[in-house]
């Protein structure tokens, strides 16, 4: 039997449900979800196989029509690549969102590779306006397959998987089978404590702070991890602290919960909040952060 391999690239504005579901597709939590926009700001892997195929996913950033900082634009890179690299592009929107974002439809209209549009979060809607949508995007894209589905509840994801696979070109794995992604646990530790931020705390804060591990040793029974909180000002340290620690407290408790489920061990976790006002324009300071285009 011939061996299916390819790059299934996930494309979208943010808000749309993108994360949710590349996790629903991988089978693991590997994008952070919140109801906050722009949660993904980098490009994640998820690698899917089988016996017989190897499907890689792509996460990538929500696109940003106006970038505000060197962060943004690198972002934004990472979008490019991915209509670069596709084998096939599944372009996720919101049936909730009447912006159908012209910018993005012309380059697909120019993709050689397959395009699939996902109507995203059906679960919110009615028939009515799906069917409004459906006609929406057979005129915008008539070449595109258009398939309504529910991420945060699963329907329609095993038909879309199928649907993938049968787009897929033969080739062999581009990745060891064991792979699931190819992102370092550091980095899904850093995720996991994003996530909780943006959780936690409102206005500016999550989207003015970055996090970075800066000390990770491990035992057979327990890893030590300490992490950085930077944040762009010295108000906004404050506030990520919170009286008495108790905001920092809550919010380190939170992602220790999940970094132990996320690893299988136990993991003292150690947060601290640094001031670096200028870490979204910084190149050395985005290096760091894995803001590499």
């Amino acid at each position: 039997m011939t061996h299916k391999a390819g790059y299934v690239n996930i494309l979208g504005n943010p808000n749309v449900g993108k994360s949710t579901l590349m996790n629903a597709l991988v089978g693991e939590k590997l994008s952070i979800i919140t109801s906050k926009a722009q949660t993904t700001r980098h490009r994640i892997l998820g690698i899917v196989n089988d016996e017989n195929y190897q499907i890689v996913f792509s996460d990538t950033p929500g696109i940003i029509d106006q970038p505000a900082y060197k962060m943004h634009q690198v972002m934004n890179q990472f979008v490019e690549t991915a209509f670069i690299d596709a084998d096939l592009i599944l372009f996720v929107v919101d049936i909730t969102d009447n912006a159908h974002h012209e910018t993005t439809i012309e380059k697909l209209k120019k993709s050689r590779v397959p395009v699939f549009i996902l109507i995203n979060k059906i679960d919110l809607s009615d028939q009515p306006a799906l069917e409004l949508a459906v006609g929406w995007w057979k005129e915008a894209l008539p070449a595109a397959k258009i398939f309504p589905l529910s991420a945060i509840l699963g329907h329609n994801v095993p038909y879309l998987l199928e649907q993938i696979l049968d787009h897929l070109p033969e080739s062999p794995p581009y990745f060891p089978k064991d792979e699931l992604t190819d992102k370092s646990m550091r980095f899904f530790i850093t995720e996991i404590i994003r996530e909780k931020i943006l959780m936690n705390y409102k206005q500016e804060i999550p989207y003015s702070v970055e996090v970075a591990v800066d000390s990770y040793e491990e035992t057979a029974t327990l890893i030590r991890i300490q992490a950085i909180i930077f944040a762009a000002r010295d108000s906004q340290k404050a506030i990520i602290i919170g009286k008495q620690g108790a905001a920092i407290k809550k919010t380190g408790t939170m992602a220790r919960i999940d970094i132990e489920n996320f690893v299988g061990k136990k993991v003292f976790l150690e947060l601290t909040v640094k001031v670096n006002k200028d870490w979204r324009d910084d190149d050395t300071m985005l290096k760091r952060f894995g803001y590499e285009s």
